[in-house]
């Protein structure tokens, strides 16, 4: 498991999750993860730098940071994709602002 993988997930009802722990921590049986939403969805959510819209299989989905949460790994579906490369600034920018502020 990588940093900003992303995954189907098998409970409630989020279509995707977003590991968002370090990837040197990937031996635990925890994972932190951020719930991914349909972008049509998410209308009440918009607050790009706290919950960026991103690209996922061709599709938009909000970042939704203010529900973080940590699941066991074996509530994690199929890996869908890493998306550290396209997405990995806003992430983080995302997570430094729910934790910072800024």
């Amino acid at each position: 498991m990588a940093r900003f993988d992303v995954f189907q997930f098998r409970a409630s009802g989020v279509p995707l999750v977003l590991d968002a722990q370090a990837s040197l921590l990937s031996s635990l049986t925890s994972r932190v993860v951020v719930p991914l939403v349909p972008a049509p969805l998410a209308t009440r959510e918009q607050f790009p730098r706290l919950k960026p819209t991103l690209m996922i299989n061709g599709e938009a989905f909000t970042l939704i940071t203010t529900d973080l949460s940590v699941v066991p790994v074996r509530d994690l579906g199929p890996l869908v994709e890493n998306i550290e490369a396209r997405h990995g600034d806003d992430i983080l920018a995302a997570l430094d602002f729910l934790f910072s502020g800024f």
